[in-house]
């Protein structure tokens, strides 16, 4: 029914109640006006009830019914007036608490733009229908105006906003070879954007499919409910024609009909199933259904790759130190990085990047000679400059130092000159900024955090040390990896995996919770993952877990609320003073009371520490410098 039509259903029915209160004097007329306002508000119950039977379900809507039409039968029209009306307006709030709860997708489906400005071969720019756009195809956004599609910027700078996609509050800067996506806004500059993927094919659409399907996932307690009330619901029709047969008062049975409806217990899962959803959606997680996030709650470990989800997956160089007096560290570095132009290596990209962020010169070398194992000896200038191990040096230098350095996880070289060392440059895969304060969250949420990598050991227990991992397990092969997911299971823990890479795919399949991150992009990773975190940012996984344990801790108080009630009104209709009016009035009560504590679990909760989100601004500013 639409929304109009119930609450015009509710604001007649009152309003004839209201005539009848006025009517006392005429008690004929007044009873008419209830009898009427009764029908008005019964009628749709009634409708709802028979579409039910069809289907051989037995509703709350045919207790509220056969207690309606009784209390005709037996001339109270006050009260199947007052228990259709407060039924009514009981479903109505229902509806549009269910509504708002569902929010945040109807949020993201009007961030879908549905026009573009393409730029033509001739460089006219036309504004067209989003199905008129092809992949390839060149559109320009201009300061204020939204993405249209996902792409990648060929040029401009601009600040976007895409807290839409991956609840992040500050703007990314993006420029050229940056990915941009569909919905997003951008707030400062000009960009022009290659399209990758347009309508059904963008990011926000694969986010929209996956809410709409995470909230028709029903949670283990949901179902458990809902075959609970097949039974319950005949149960109490049962119950109450005993009662009536064995106490011939058909007034008392009427009451245990609609004191029996079990309206707050069958709506206090869902609104919060949706809530939870919603609000966790809006913070850049996608939680793929009730049931997973109710296994999120249970989590007591999370299993964790090393290369990509601790650390950044990228060496960087950390390390500069001089051995002879005769060179300053820049001179030692710039000499190194010249040398490696010549090199492919990644440690190589480490070390120029590194003197490019310096302002050293990195001009390329004239001719270079890369020796396997070793490292590479390039001519620089007239001289022989070596980035490597000792053994490329004429004369041994003491390696004490190189020691150490590996010994902290980094990887060092020494730099030389015609044979002779002057110094020496290591590198390793940097910690990310965040990885620190994500595990600090989740031990503050009671979760044991498990490294698992296949990475050499005294790299894993350097970064494990600095971030105080509970325990490491190092050079493990993709099996050893689920191997050791199954153990923790086997021992009673409910296991969270998260995880980047293919060699990951076995341990994140067996996982109670597959966690994916920085999936923004990604359709398969949003297809795929029980939990996916939008932004490429670890500390929204315990915010995910939190958010779980609360949605959870919500179902159960509601459930204990919902229970009490009926209990209550049961007590009060045994011992006197409760009538049918009355007990529809306090269960409808008990809904709103759940509906509002469900209400709860859309607040804004998450909170990132200022000086971490500037950090990574700075770095996003820093790649497209």
């Amino acid at each position: 029914m639409k929304t109009w039509k119930t609450w015009g259903v509710v604001g007649a029915s009152g309003l004839l109640i209201i005539l009848s209160w006025l009517s006392s004097s005429s008690p004929m007329l007044a009873d008419a006006f209830m009898i009427a306002a009764a029908i008005v508000a019964g009628w749709p119950i009634a409708q709802s009830a028979y579409q039910a039977l069809r289907i051989r379900m037995v509703s709350i809507d045919l207790l509220v019914v056969v207690a309606a039409v009784g209390a005709m039968f037996i001339n109270n029209y006050w009260e199947s007036a007052a228990v259709t009306f407060l039924f009514a307006l009981g479903k109505a709030l229902e509806r549009a608490t269910m509504n708002r709860t569902r929010k945040a997708l109807s949020d993201l489906v009007d961030a879908a733009p549905e026009t573009a400005t393409r730029l033509n071969a001739d460089d006219s720019t036309e504004v067209v229908e989003l199905w008129e756009l092809e992949p390839g195809d060149i559109v320009v956004v201009r300061n204020g105006e939204q993405i249209p599609v996902d792409g990648h910027v060929i040029a401009g700078v601009g600040g976007i906003d895409e807290s839409n996609i991956t609840g992040e509050s500050m703007p990314a800067e993006k420029g050229q070879g940056s990915d941009v996506y569909a919905g997003t806004w951008l707030r400062s500059g000009v960009l022009r954007v290659e399209a990758t993927g347009i309508g059904s094919d963008s990011t926000l659409a694969k986010i929209i499919h996956r809410v709409e399907d995470a909230q028709d996932v029903k949670a283990r307690t949901q179902t458990f409910l809902e075959k609970f009330s097949k039974w319950y619901t005949p149960g109490v029709m049962i119950a109450a024609a005993v009662v009536g047969l064995i106490t011939w008062d058909v007034e008392l049975a009427l009451t245990l009909l609609v004191i029996g409806c079990p309206g707050a217990l069958v709506i206090s899962i869902p609104v919060s199933i949706v809530a939870g959803i919603g609000r966790a959606a809006r913070d850049g997680v996608l939680i793929k259904g009730g049931e997973y996030l109710e296994t999120a709650a249970k989590v007591d470990v999370v299993v964790v790759d090393k290369t990509g989800t601790l650390t950044t997956g990228r060496p960087e160089l950390t390390d500069v130190e001089v051995i002879e007096p005769a060179y300053s560290q820049g001179e030692v570095l710039e000499l190194a990085a010249r040398a490696e132009t010549a090199s492919e290596h990644p440690l190589a990209d480490a070390i120029i990047r590194g003197a490019q962020d310096r302002g050293l010169s990195t001009t390329l070398v004239e001719a270079a000679e890369n020796i396997t194992g070793r490292g590479i000896i390039a001519n620089v200038d007239g001289q022989a400059v070596a980035v490597g191990s000792a053994e490329l040096l004429d004369h041994e230098p003491d390696s004490t130092r190189i020691l150490e350095l590996n010994a902290e996880g980094k990887t060092a070289m020494f730099v030389g000159v015609n044979g002779h060392a002057i110094g020496i440059v290591a590198v390793a895969d940097a910690v990310r900024s965040d990885s620190s304060p994500a595990i600090k969250s989740l031990h503050k949420a009671g979760i044991q955090v498990v490294m698992a990598t296949g990475d050499a050991h005294r790299v894993a227990q350097n970064v494990a040390s600095k971030l105080g991992v509970d325990e490491v397990y190092s050079e493990l092969l993709p099996e050893q990896k689920l191997e050791l997911v199954r153990d923790l299971q086997a021992a009673g823990k409910t296991v969270a995996m998260v995880g980047d890479g293919v060699n990951d795919t076995p341990a994140l399949a067996a996982a109670d919770i597959g966690v994916a991150m920085g999936v923004a992009g990604s359709p398969a990773a949003i297809e795929t993952a029980d939990i996916a975190l939008m932004a490429d940012r670890l500390p929204r996984l315990a915010h995910a877990v939190t958010l779980a344990k609360r949605t959870v801790r919500t179902m159960r108080i509601k459930i204990l609320i919902a229970l009490a009630t009926v209990m209550v009104l049961l007590a009060g209709v045994l011992f006197g003073g409760v009538t049918m009016s009355v007990g529809m009035l306090v269960h409808e009560a008990s809904v709103l009371l759940v509906i509002s504590i469900a209400m709860l679990l859309l607040r804004p909760t998450l909170r990132e520490d200022a000086a971490q989100a500037s950090d990574i601004k700075r770095s996003e500013i820093q790649q497209i410098a």
